[in-house]
C-alpha cells in the first residue's frame, strides 16, 4: 500500500543519520581515539533529530552560508526553506585545535553522541549572534521595539540568553549519530521516530494529518483546538516537547501523564495518536512555529495548529505573528525545497458561560467579563501558588494530576505573566 502522507522535507526522504547495531559499535569504537567535543543539551536534541529524521534533509550542522540564508531568507544555501540555524558551537581553544577535514567527537556529560567530520571553521563574533538574535528571536510585541530589545532581552528571553552564550566558534559538517539518549527507554511508546508515526498513521488510513504542539499541560484550549482538527482532518498528533524546558515548565513525564488521561477520558483515542520529539526549546516564537511545522513534515503531518502566542515567551510576540509568518514563507514551487506542512490557523479559544461550552473569537459574540481566558501559563502559575483554578479551565481529571506534582515540590519557581494572557486585548 503506498502512503498517502505529505512526503518528508528536502525531497531526500527521511534522512537518518543514526547508526545501529555493527555499524554503531565500529564507529564508538573509533570514537573513543578521535578529539571530544563537549556539547551542549540544545546540540544534543538537533543531533537525535538528525539521527531519527526529524530535522531532514539535515545530515549535520549548518554551513556559515546555510546560516546566513536561514536568518536572512528563511533558506538554506541551496535554496531549501529553513526557519531557524541549527548549528555547533565550540571554543575558540577547541577551535583552534580542530582542522577542516577532522573527524570530532560530539559528547555529552560523559556519553558520545556523534562523530563529525568538519568541513568548516568559522567565527561567531558578539555582532554575529545579536544579528542572529534580532532575526530569529525579535517579533512585533512590545518587548521587541527596537528602543526595548536589547535592554530585555539578554535578561528575559531565553533564546536570545542561549544564542548570545554561545561559544566563539561554529563548526559544520555531516554527522554519525550514535545515541538516542535518554528518550527511548524513559519515554517508550512516546519517544516515536519519524518512521514509526508514518506507519501508524499509514496503518490507520491516515492522509491529512494535523499536529498540535504541546510544552504546556493540556487545557481546554488544547483539547479544543485538537478535537476541531480531528473534525476536519482524518487524526490529530499530540506531539509534546520532551527535552529541555525553561524553569517553571512543567516537566515531560507529568505532562505525556496528564495528556495520556485526557485522552482516556475525554477522546475517541483511534483518532488521536500521543507521542514527544526529543528537542530543546528555543522560545523563538513565529520562528519556532515554522520549526514546527518542517520537522512536524517529516513526521507525516500536513497541518500544524497554530493558535494563539505559538511558542512565545513573554511579550516578545504579537498574539497571532506565528500565524502570520506563514504568509511571509517563500515559496519557489519547488515541492522538494518548500515547506508543505501548512497552518491551521485557529483565533483566540476560551470558554465561554453564555455560549455554554468552548468558543472562539469568529463563534462567540459575547464580551471578555463572559470568557474564561485559557493559557497554560496561568495555569502554571496558579497551580505553581496553591491557588484555585478556575472553573473550565481544565479537566478535573488531569489538575488533580498537575496538584500532586506542585504539592511535591520542594522549591517553588516564580511564572512570570505575559501581558496577552489578561485578555485585556481581546
Amino acid at each position: 500500500m503506498s502512503s498517502k502522507l505529505v512526503p518528508p522535507h528536502g525531497g531526500k526522504g527521511l534522512v537518518c543519520a543514526l547508526l545501529e547495531g555493527a555499524a554503531r559499535e565500529a564507529e564508538l569504537k573509533k570514537a573513543a581515539g578521535l578529539k571530544q567535543v563537549e556539547i551542549t543539551a540544545r546540540a544534543k536534541g538537533d543531533l537525535i533529530m538528525m539521527g531519527i529524521g526529524g530535522f531532514s534533509p539535515l545530515s549535520g550542522f549548518m554551513t556559515k552560508a546555510d546560516w546566513k540564508g536561514v536568518c536572512e531568507n528563511f533558506t538554506m544555501a541551496d535554496g531549501t526553506f529553513w526557519p531557524v540555524p541549527i548549528t555547533l558551537d565550540v571554543s575558540a581553544a577547541d577551535a583552534a585545535a580542530i582542522n577542516v577535514g577532522d573527524e570530532i567527537a560530539l559528547v555529552r556529560k560523559g556519553e558520545t553522541f556523534a562523530t563529525m567530520k568538519v568541513t568548516e571553521k568559522f567565527e561567531m563574533t558578539e555582532a554575529d549572534k545579536r544579528w542572529e538574535c534580532e532575526k530569529v528571536f525579535k517579533g512585533e510585541g512590545e518587548e521587541s521595539a527596537d528602543d526595548k530589545f536589547w535592554e530585555i532581552a539578554p535578561k528575559d528571553h531565553p533564546g536570545v540568553i542561549m544564542v548570545m552564550g554561545q561559544k566563539e566558534f561554529n563548526l559544520a559538517g555531516p554527522v554519525k549519530v550514535l545515541s538516542e539518549g535518554e528518550y527511548p527507554k524513559e519515554y517508550p511508546g512516546v519517544y516515536l521516530k519519524p518512521a514509526e508515526t508514518r506507519a501508524m498513521f499509514d496503518e490507520r488510513g491516515w492522509a491529512n494529518v494535523a499536529a498540535l504542539q504541546l510544552r504546556n499541560p493540556m487545557h481546554r484550549s488544547h483539547e479544543f483546538l485538537a478535537k476541531i482538527a480531528i473534525e476536519v482532518c482524518d487524526g490529530v498528533l499530540i506531539h509534546s516537547l520532551i527535552g529541555n524546558l525553561k524553569p517553571g515548565d512543567i516537566p515531560a513525564d507529568v505532562r505525556v501523564e496528564a495528556i495520556k488521561i485526557l485522552i482516556d477520558h475525554y477522546f475517541v483515542k483511534e483518532n488521536v495518536i500521543n507521542a514527544g520529539y526529543p528537542l530543546d526549546m528555543r522560545y523563538a516564537g513565529p520562528r519556532e512555529g515554522l520549526l514546527h511545522a518542517t520537522f512536524r513534515q517529516n513526521y507525516g503531518v500536513n497541518n500544524m495548529l497554530i493558535g494563539r502566542d505559538h511558542a512565545g515567551v513573554g511579550d516578545f510576540y504579537g498574539l497571532f505573528e506565528a500565524q502570520q509568518i506563514f504568509d511571509r514563507v517563500p515559496y519557489t514551487g519547488d515541492a522538494a525545497k518548500d515547506l508543505l506542512c501548512k497552518p491551521m490557523k485557529i483565533d483566540w479559544t476560551f470558554y465561554c458561560h453564555k455560549c455554554d461550552g468552548m468558543a472562539s473569537l469568529r463563534t462567540c459574540p459575547h464580551t471578555k467579563d463572559d470568557r474564561v481566558i485559557l493559557s497554560g501559563t496561568k495555569l502554571r502559575k496558579a497551580l505553581s501558588e496553591g491557588a484555585p483554578v478556575v472553573d473550565h479551565f481544565g479537566r478535573d481529571e488531569v489538575l488533580v494530576r498537575l496538584r500532586a506534582y506542585y504539592a511535591g515540590l520542594t522549591e517553588k519557581v516564580e511564572v512570570k505573566m505575559q501581558g496577552a494572557v489578561s485578555g485585556a486585548s481581546m
